[in-house]
């Protein structure tokens, strides 16, 4: 499907629908006779119990909304909630015509609306594919585009649904403006291709890292300053500024050995970087960093947890590292990791960066001093010394270019002649040239580039760059609705770039690129291809996936099962777990609330474990695709992905390393699976209280597929009592003596229950933290400041399920849950779906997701096996 318009923003018009009239038919055989025997008592025209009068409904499927009250009555009855069990119950041969009956009209209707309409709805790009999209084109994975644009709209949970991504003024606005500056950023930065620069900064000369040695008001205390180490011992004169800070180029032994010393990680006051740094431009970089861990001694006497700067010695164990590049002011953002050895070693990786970045090492599992009632007391000093980190150097080698010009500006320029735009350009009178008028834009330092012919060279190029955005067939005379753009930029007596720039721009906002075009019916080749690329890149199609689909052979089913497993051994495939995570998990929200610095000391600041808890459950999902297994895993597994932190995190014997390894549970251990993963527990609490009502709600809807209905308007939250006097179990059950209530809770809460032996960033607790008057615990926080909470009641982490079925702790309720490992199959087929098509899964399609299920039983519902038949399914293939 293609779209004709004169502007942008007239895009907004597709994504509306009009009024559709009720065209009533006679009920299915048997409906209204059951309906008045069992039903109409209660949902008539007075009594509307549940807002609902069978009275009046007429069956009319052909309209959606009509389809889905018939679907509800289907399904409850189906499931024996109605009639209620305080009614009288018709015979089970009577319900199963009913439902028989009922579900086969259905299935009639809803089929004809989806071959005349489609399954899914029109839809333009969401912003993690609008980015995904640029950087490919462009060959610019370092653009950050998708914070520039607004946020998506949510259905079903996802950022993929037609319905809920609306195309406003304002959005097309940001959207243009995002394409200009990714444009930009991939022109060449030079008219030539630069020598390849290796340079390196010496800590001893970066005034981040020696400035701290002086002390100031901001900075009194050892902990808090760095440290000059030469080789493994102390340097007190340099330290006290009464020797040089390094003996310079003149002794290249002896600077090589010069380092800078810290027992604190990066966090104001103290944060030490490589400023001297600074990425000349957007590209890609070598980093190389020569480190090594130290042993700090102690001061004399009592206070022996102040570290002795002037005592160093080797150090006793690996230290993890994260490399931040830093955006002036602490615009952070994580680039890489390594673990810091006793012995020196080098460090190399490979990053893309922005311009003007530095880069900032953060020591991750080393205190971060704060101020408090007392003063801070590092909570990893020892009588005998605490652990250091100390770097020496930092190298860099870039930017590195593969080709010249970029990748990104061929696309855009070809081999089309450049020049400084301060040079004055080559040609003869007739060539396009760079002369400024009054009010024109003024371009940004760089290049300019030359043409001799410019509508000839624009055409050229704009048909070339249409065949590489559009994700289908261009006609030959597409160029021709862009060509006006150019012209009227050179009338404007602009450069040529800059009117190739507006035309590109708009092709980046035009609907071919910024929706995804699909008519009802079997998908073309085309169409196939982008929704496999989207689902499991999150980007566009390939160049073998184009190719396939122009030769009409994606659609073929080995075809598109090699595709399939192509696609996800890409690294490319990354982006889907991410994405997918980020709102089926809702692991995008983890960062929003930080842990309570009164109650969470242990855990505020401490963003190693905030980094590798969330990097869990993403190691965790692609295990499971790229090993197939059992979709049961979600529920429970019998190994975690962890590393260091979390291992101590979640009581585990200690697995050496920042990177995650997958590591054996034992066999009583309540980890394993989705449910007790620190990312989850996160999401499904706030930085002070854990919530049975959230989390009890999350596992009926992320985990068994069942959406909870939302809390009656007139009833307050329940608030919890931050004194301990009372347990949240307590407050819920006077909760539930509401009949309003009851209803609802005694389904969502007793899952919860189980999930309160966690606390609100999954640490194992038997007792509640609480505020106020009591003894206080034991400890001291990632800050320094002794604990300031005390254990009050202890938790109950048992309860009954709707259907009887009673467990003592997550343990049993995970047996429970997986007493029907289907149902945890079918509920990720249905994630997936919506994932993948961008709707949800409609009664038409339970029956092929029955086929799918039934498919995949023998491998015990493979999560890559699960893919694989969702792929080749009708859901898929069809819109």
């Amino acid at each position: 499907m293609r779209f004709r318009m004169s502007n942008a923003i007239g895009l907004a018009g597709i994504m509306l629908v009009g009024p559709v009239s009720l065209v009533a038919a006679p009920p299915p055989d048997g409906v209204d006779r059951f309906l008045e025997a069992h039903c109409r008592d209660c949902h008539d025209a007075d009594t509307r119990k549940g807002d609902l009068d069978l009275t009046s409904l007429l069956f009319a499927p052909s309209s959606a909304e009509n389809f889905d009250r018939w679907v509800r009555v289907h399904d409850r009855v189906r499931a024996g909630e109605m009639p209620p069990e305080r009614k009288a119950r018709p015979e089970a041969g009577e319900t199963e015509a009913f439902v028989r009956s009922l579900g086969d009209a259905l299935l009639a209707a809803g089929k004809t609306r989806v071959a005349s309409e489609g399954r899914s709805t029109q839809r333009r790009l969401n912003r993690y594919e609008y980015e995904n999209a640029l950087r490919d084109l462009l060959q610019a994975p370092w653009l950050q585009i998708r914070d520039t644009l607004p946020e998506d709209g949510e259905a079903y949970r996802f950022n993929k649904v037609g319905e809920a991504l609306d195309i406003s003024h304002v959005q097309m606005a940001r959207y243009l403006s995002a394409a200009d500056h990714a444009l930009r950023q991939v022109m060449a930065p030079y008219p030539e291709r630069p020598a390849v620069n290796v340079r390196r900064y010496y800590a001893r000369e970066q005034g981040s890292y020696t400035g701290p040695m002086k002390f100031s008001e901001f900075n009194t205390a050892p902990e808090r300053a760095t440290f000059p180490v030469l080789g493994f011992a102390g340097q007190p004169a340099v330290r006290r500024g009464e020797a040089p800070l390094t003996v310079g180029a003149e002794d290249p032994e002896t600077r090589e050995l010069e380092g800078v010393g810290v027992v604190a990680g990066a966090y104001e006051p103290i944060e030490p970087k490589f400023n001297q740094f600074r990425a000349p431009v957007a590209g890609r970089y070598r980093l190389r960093f020569n480190a090594h861990t130290v042993w700090v001694g102690p001061s004399e006497g009592k206070r022996w947890y102040i570290p002795n700067l002037d005592d160093i010695s080797r150090g006793r164990r690996d230290e993890p590292v994260i490399i931040t590049a830093e955006t002036p002011p602490r615009l952070l953002r994580t680039i890489g990791q390594f673990d810091v050895t006793p012995e020196p070693a080098v460090h190399e990786l490979e990053v893309w960066l922005l311009a003007g970045e530095m880069i900032r090492p953060d020591p991750g599992r080393l205190f971060r001093s704060r101020p408090g009632r007392s003063r801070w007391q590092n909570p990893l000093a020892e009588e005998d010394g605490q652990p250091g980190v100390v770097f020496r150097w930092m190298e860099v080698e870039g930017p590195l270019y593969d080709e010249w010009p970029p990748a990104g500006h061929a696309l855009l320029f070809g081999d089309l002649p450049m020049v400084r735009r301060s040079d004055p350009q080559p040609g003869n009178d007739g060539a396009q040239r760079n002369r400024p008028r009054r009010g024109r834009r003024v371009a940004p330092p760089g290049v300019e580039v030359v043409s001799e012919n410019p509508l000839v060279d624009a055409e050229r190029l704009l048909r070339r760059f249409l065949n590489q955005a559009c994700r289908g067939p261009v006609p030959d005379t597409e160029w021709t609705r862009f060509l006006p753009v150019v012209q009227a930029a050179l009338d404007r007596d602009d450069s040529f770039d800059e009117a190739m720039i507006a035309a590109y721009t708009a092709v980046l906002c035009s609907p071919d690129f910024l929706c995804l075009p699909e008519l009802p019916g079997r998908l073309d080749d085309f169409a196939l291809a982008s929704r496999l690329a989207f689902f499991l890149w999150n980007s566009p199609p390939d160049a073998t996936l184009r190719t396939l689909a122009a030769r009409g052979k994606l659609h073929e089913p080995e075809v598109l099962r090699r595709e399939t497993d192509r696609l996800l051994a890409d690294p490319r495939s990354e982006r889907f777990i991410d994405a997918f995570l980020d709102y089926w998990l809702d692991l995008r929200k983890m960062t929003v609330t930080a842990p309570d610095a009164g109650l969470y000391p242990d855990y505020y600041l401490d963003d190693l474990l905030t980094e590798s808890a969330l990097a869990e459950p993403r190691r965790f999902f692609a295990e499971l695709v790229r090993e197939d297994l059992p979709a049961r895993h979600i529920v429970d597994s019998d190994f975690a992905m962890v590393n260091e932190r979390l291992a101590v995190h979640y009581g585990l014997p200690a697995k050496p390393g920042i990177a995650l390894q997958r590591t054996e549970l034992p066999a009583d251990s309540p980890r394993g699976g989705l449910m007790t993963q620190a990312a989850v527990l996160k999401v499904t609490a706030n930085g002070t209280t854990t919530s049975p009502v959230l989390r009890g709600a999350w596992i009926m809807e992320r985990i068994l597929g069942e959406k909870p209905p939302p809390p009656p308007p007139s009833v307050p939250a329940v608030e919890p009592d931050l004194r301990g006097a009372t347990t949240i179990r307590q407050q819920l059950e006077q909760h539930r003596t509401l009949p309003s209530c009851n209803t609802c809770h005694a389904k969502i809460d007793p899952p919860g229950f189980a999930l309160e032996n966690f606390d609100v960033l999954g640490g194992w607790r038997d007792r509640y933290r609480a505020e106020g008057e009591g003894e206080p615990a034991p400890g001291l926080g990632k800050g320094g400041q002794r604990f300031d909470f005390h254990y009050a009641l202890p938790v109950d982490a048992s309860g009954e399920l709707a259907d009887g079925r009673s467990f003592r702790d997550v343990r049993e309720l995970k047996a429970l849950l997986l007493s029907d490992e289907t149902r945890i199959a079918r509920n990720l087929v249905g994630q997936l779906t919506v994932y993948a098509t961008g709707a949800p899964v409609g009664f038409v399609d339970r029956p092929v997701v029955e086929r799918i299920l039934a498919a995949t039983r023998p491998s015990g519902h493979g999560v890559r096996s699960l893919i694989h038949e969702l792929v080749q399914s009708e859901i898929f293939l069809m819109k």
